[in-house]
């Protein structure tokens, strides 16, 4: 684990309460420094501290709860091409929170990291899909998003996953299902084809 990964879960735990003083001597001249720290890598055009920073600030972990300051950091770890940033924007475009309320721009930032491989962003836009929020409303394509999402699906995700799965199953016809497995064996197969 890196310095910057270990110190942010370390500041998250202290702030949380997760772990005892005597585990993780952290006081608040400590997570002060190593927020510095943090703050320091992002300034520095560091995509992984951008995207913890934008973190930080999302939750209010040693600092105020600032929602346009986690927009700001997440969308420059966005612009990186960081899939958990990208996410995060989604997921503020759609609350609304240190941005505008905006379907279409939320659908976007989905887009970008469901194209990564991310699992709740694809979650996220097959929903979009089944709903027709900020795209076109498209039964096929709500089942590719969710049937590549329930594929990556953490184990503590899968039942879920697997559960909206098989309700935008219900709603399609027998050929709506195989061209939503054909898209997504195809994607699948063009996105294996990117990681080599």
């Amino acid at each position: 684990m890196t310095r910057l990964c270990l110190s942010v879960v370390l500041v998250v735990l202290v702030l949380l309460g997760g772990c005892s003083s005597a585990e993780v001597p952290e006081t608040a001249a400590t997570v002060e420094t190593e927020l510095g720290f943090l703050r320091q890598r992002a300034e520095q055009g560091d995509a992984d501290a951008q995207y913890n920073l934008g973190f930080v600030y999302a939750r209010g972990l040693g600092v105020p709860q600032d929602f346009v300051e986690a927009v700001k950091w997440a969308r420059l770890a966005a612009d990186q091409g960081i899939a958990d940033a990208q996410y995060a924007l989604g997921v503020s475009y759609v609350a609304g929170e240190g941005v505008p309320q905006d379907d279409v721009e939320a659908a976007r930032w989905y887009r970008l990291a469901a194209d990564q491989g991310h699992a709740g962003a694809q979650l996220r836009l097959g929903i979009m899909y089944l709903d027709g929020q900020g795209v076109p409303q498209d039964d096929v394509e709500s089942h590719k998003w969710h049937n590549l999402a329930a594929s990556r699906a953490s184990s503590d995700q899968q039942e879920n996953f697997t559960e909206l799965l098989n309700l935008a199953t219900k709603l399609m016809t027998r050929e709506q299902l195989a061209e939503a497995e054909q898209r997504a064996s195809e994607w699948q197969a063009a996105f294996d084809a990117r990681q080599e």
